[in-house]
């Protein structure tokens, strides 16, 4: 039995202070810092002159504040589904030099994004709690939607291997990362198990392929992978 909503959302409630912090909050996450930094480089690259930005899952507004390094000013709305974490995301947003700030808590799929609001939305390690094939697709056509011509989607997360060897593998190799981030030995091994057992128990990872398919059959176009290692991948779509 997966995670409820619920039990989610009080998770994140009480993982502020760590989720506030790029090497702590993201610290299970390989290439956290490399691919978020790639993304905001790319995004200023593929859309110049971007003006409102979406961040869905923001967390305490790490993602964001990465774009606003290289898009001085951008108005950026904020979507999570801990209250507490938005609060902190907005307080560290406005203080970063943003434009307007909007902020909207609750469920990533219940939240309405609109109409051709957003010239980037981008994403990080939130997609991977959607559950249905029928969700998965829907948050992809809805992102479309809500970007303007032009505009581009950006994805950082969790994502399993199409073929169960290659997963098994990858699951090794990160099995492995995690264990050396402790300095191995007993630490080591009990906190790749907890990393493994919340994943298993929050998380529904699906493969790259599966993902970039949907952006195209959503109408994205110009869809490429910015980077992958292990279990982890960022990529991009652009709306024609």
């Amino acid at each position: 039995m997966k995670s409820t909503v619920q039990e989610i959302r009080e998770r994140f409630d009480h993982e502020v202070e760590r989720f506030s912090n790029l090497e702590t909050g993201q610290a299970a996450t390989m290439d956290a810092r490399l691919c978020m930094e790639l993304v905001a480089e790319a995004a200023a690259r593929v859309t110049p002159g971007a003006r409102d930005l979406l961040d869905i899952g923001c967390g305490a507004g790490n993602y964001t504040l990465m774009m606003l390094r290289q898009m001085a000013g951008l108005n950026c709305t904020l979507v999570d589904l801990s209250v507490r974490m938005l609060e902190k995301a907005r307080e560290r947003v406005m203080a970063a030099g943003a434009g307007k700030v909007t902020t909207a808590q609750g469920d990533m799929r219940e939240v309405e994004f609109g109409e051709g609001r957003f010239d980037v939305v981008v994403s990080a390690a939130t997609l991977h709690h959607l559950r249905t094939d029928a969700e998965w697709r829907a948050m992809f056509e809805k992102v479309y939607r809500a970007l303007r011509p032009g505009g581009s989607f950006w994805v950082f997360d969790l994502i399993e291997q199409a073929t169960p060897e290659l997963q098994a593998m990858m699951w090794g190799r990160y099995g492995e990362y995690l264990v050396g981030m402790k300095g191995g030995g007993e630490a080591g091994q009990k906190y790749r198990e907890a990393v493994f057992a919340y994943v298993a128990k929050e998380d529904t990872p699906r493969s790259l392929l599966f993902q970039t398919g949907l952006m195209e059959a959503a109408g994205f176009k110009g869809v490429d992978v910015l980077h992958k290692n292990g279990p982890f991948a960022a990529f991009v779509g652009v709306k024609g």
